[in-house]
């Protein structure tokens, strides 16, 4: 590039999408004089989903501003808890995110998931036609235009994972509430409903049940209930103390 030059400064929160040498204060950076400013942040690895303002010589600009020679530019994470103004807030999540999924279905957030790799296209598409803010390790696919809104999941571990989606977007939590493996809501069921899924034991063990209104699938209090119980209690920890 050979056009204006300008100075940008990435915030700390931000560090680990660009390289070290970007690190640490403004850096100078060659522009070519017609792309927005929001393609050359994208261009130094940063998806525009995680950013929250872009402040040109102390003032905030849209991505679609052009920058000038000499501008002195600083590029701020997105503020916590993030509004996502338009629709009621609900997820959409690529192959990778499985336990994530599952985690918030059953906190009761409305939880899409793709288990099958449908390409960047159709799942951008699907965030746009539901209006689903798409949650992804993919840089990529964070960066597709079509998406309704977007968020990169930063940690690998699903702990993380949760604490960090419940933390950014603050989601209304219905514990117990929601179908972890479709996404369908739950109603309570008697053990004659629920009857063709139960095993002697389980028959014999259980007496309360729930079942899902969209697959049909069963639930009760079985073997791994006290650890799916901490799931929701940490998370409900959590809630109230920012509250």
């Amino acid at each position: 590039m050979n056009g204006p030059e300008i100075h940008v400064e990435v915030a700390p929160a931000l560090h680990l999408f660009v390289p070290p040498a970007r690190r640490g204060g403004a850096t100078a950076l060659a522009t070519d004089g017609v792309s927005t400013l929001g393609h050359v942040v994208e261009s130094l690895g940063v998806p525009l989903t995680e950013v929250g303002a872009l402040v040109v010589d102390g003032r905030t600009v849209p991505p679609s501003h052009v920058p000038g020679a000499a501008e002195r530019v600083v590029v701020r994470p997105v503020e916590r808890p993030q509004q996502v103004p338009g629709a009621p807030l609900r997820f959409l999540l690529d192959v990778h995110l499985g336990t994530l999924a599952r985690r918030l279905r059953l906190l009761g957030v409305d939880t899409a998931y793709e288990s099958t790799d449908i390409g960047d296209p159709a799942l951008a598409a699907r965030s746009a036609a539901e209006k689903r803010v798409m949650l992804s390790r993919d840089r990529g696919l964070l960066r597709r235009r079509e998406l309704w809104a977007g968020a990169y999941v930063y940690s690998t571990r699903p702990d993380d994972q949760l604490q960090d989606v419940l933390d950014r977007f603050a989601p209304d939590l219905r514990p117990w509430t929601r179908c972890t493996a479709c996404n369908g809501l739950l109603k309570e069921a008697t053990k004659e409903e629920v009857a063709d899924q139960l095993k002697g034991g389980t028959q014999r063990s259980y007496d309360v049940f729930a079942q899902c209104t969209a697959c049909g699938r069963a639930y009760w209090k079985g073997a791994h209930h006290e650890q799916l119980e901490a799931v929701v209690e940490r998370a409900l920890s959590m809630r109230t103390q920012e509250s």
